[in-house]
């Protein structure tokens, strides 16, 4: 495989998940040792690879992944200038000196971050923000000798946990970074952003390098063909009629800190969607439905059976067929140590019980059937959760809730950070389920996504629902403008009052 990249472009990576994307990052980050005979050329210098991962800087190569690298506990000036604090000669750090440093370089970049804030106390687009700038001035120190040679910057998939502001503010400093000279290679599951972004692209499947495209000619449909090797159909669940069933989920005055009181209907078979921009209270609903969160006051109604939200318990929504899928994939929704099998079979495990009583055999021969009906892959129970790609670990969390037949399903952001081929399969399983009678609730900020499944949409202002969008105004550019002009009209009704 090959890939090439120019100086001053914005490059994009793009593949299903098991692509081989992450491999070959790790390859040039010194991780992975290639084939024999595997090189890259840099600036003209051709070198073997693997690079000695304490020459990758060095060499012109800076990379940041996804966890970002930083030390929470530790100062943004501290993680900024780590490396050179730590080979200072002086028996002492001047911090006031240290401290105008990181504000001088942030001021390059445009931006106001405190110097003397912890790390884990920023934003998580602020973070990344910092990685980024970490990543670059480490590039600019370390090729020092050679201005002509501003270095290759790695991003691995730096969006996925942002707001689409904070992805603007990311793109603002790729952009500023690649007129300074630096090439960026920039690794997304999202084809709309790397359209967006980059100059070019190139997509890998099974390893190898399929094409590399002029981004701003090839269309949403054509990255997505060559993505998964097939043209696909969008997802029909939102050409479908509104369900016109008596509504089987009520939730009324559901109340918590930052939220409600809001009240809504669910109908049996409908898929609704809840949105609005970050800190707006949207993303708490699935998690107070499901009890994981505690509401101050309120009820929901489930075919006719009333559950308080102020006391409501997980294991008391379970008894009464409600799911709920959060968000943070190996934190919460599954346990990444674990096998797939007892993730799989956790909701189940009293169904598996025989004579003598619950077997390991049984399990994985559950969490193999399971898997299998999913389009798991590797579709082996016994590997931990945490060695699956995003795509495939999601599959198999849903499939965890989807074999319980629940009245309510419950789900935060359910495909974060997976390939365009999983993210269909899970809208198809949807789908299934939403046919089966299953009311769907999705907490998301694609607003596309919401567009394409969702019966209706509500969006969420300050922990109140402020509008409600269904059949031809529900289109991604309307859910946007409903979110953005939603808080602009609160802001004048807090200033009139």
């Amino acid at each position: 495989m090959s890939l090439s990249v120019s100086r001053g472009e914005v490059h994009g990576l793009l593949g299903s998940n098991g692509s081989g994307k992450s491999t070959l990052i790790k390859i040039l980050a010194g991780f992975y040792a290639p084939d024999p005979g595997g090189r890259i050329s840099l600036y003209g210098q051709s070198l073997p690879l693997p690079i000695p991962g304490a020459m990758v800087r060095e060499r012109g190569l800076a990379f940041v992944h996804q966890n970002l690298g930083l030390i929470p506990s530790l100062s943004v000036t501290e993680n900024l200038l780590l490396g050179s604090l730590s080979a200072g000669n002086d028996w002492a750090i001047n911090w006031a000196a240290a401290h105008r440093a990181a504000s001088e370089i942030f001021a390059r970049f445009n931006l106001s971050l405190d110097p003397e804030a912890e790390a884990g106390s920023l934003s998580a687009v602020e973070q990344a923000l910092l990685a980024i700038v970490r990543a670059v001035e480490d590039l600019r120190h370390a090729r020092s000798d050679h201005a002509d040679r501003p270095g290759v910057l790695v991003l691995d998939e730096p969006t996925p946990f942002l707001p689409r502001t904070g992805v603007e503010q990311l793109f603002g400093l790729i952009r500023q970074c690649a007129r300074g000279g630096a090439s960026v290679i920039f690794v997304s599951h999202d084809v709309d952003e790397v359209r967006e972004i980059t100059d070019r692209a190139t997509i890998l499947r099974d390893g190898h390098r399929i094409d590399t495209v002029e981004t701003a000619t090839t269309s949403h449909g054509a990255f997505v063909e060559r993505i998964v090797g097939r043209s696909m159909q969008a997802y029909a669940g939102a050409r479908k009629p509104r369900p016109n069933e008596v509504a089987a989920i009520e939730v009324t005055d559901l109340a918590a800190t930052g939220v409600g009181p809001v009240s809504f209907l669910m109908a049996k078979g409908e898929v609704l969607g809840i949105t609005g921009l970050i800190g707006s209270g949207f993303d708490r609903i699935p998690a107070l439905l499901y009890g994981a969160h505690q509401g101050t006051r309120g009820r929901l109604s489930i075919d006719g059976i009333d559950l308080p939200l102020f006391s409501l318990t997980p294991e008391a929504a379970l008894v009464h067929g409600i799911a709920y899928l959060p968000a943070d994939r190996l934190g919460e929704a599954g346990v990444g140590t674990l096998p797939v099998a007892d993730n799989v079979s956790l909701p189940v495990y009293d169904k598996l019980h025989g004579r003598l009583g619950l077997t390991e055999r049984q399990v994985i021969a559950h969490a193999t059937a399971i898997g299998s009906a999913a389009g798991v892959k590797p579709n082996l129970p016994a590997l931990p959760l945490s060695t699956l790609s995003g795509g495939n670990a999601q599959k198999a969390l849903m499939a965890k809730w989807l074999q319980i037949m629940p009245q309510l399903l419950l789900l935060d952001e359910p495909t974060q950070g997976v390939d365009v081929g999983a993210r269909q399969q899970i809208w198809d399983s949807l789908d299934a389920a939403a046919r089966r009678g299953a009311a769907v609730l999705i907490g998301s900020t694609d607003y596309g996504q919401l567009a394409q499944v969702c019966h209706r949409v509500l969006i969420f202002a300050r922990g109140q629902i402020l509008a409600e969008l269904t059949g031809t105004d529900l289109t991604k550019d309307n859910i946007a403008a409903h979110c953005y002009h939603s808080t602009t009209r609160l802001a004048q009704e807090f200033r009139a009052t």
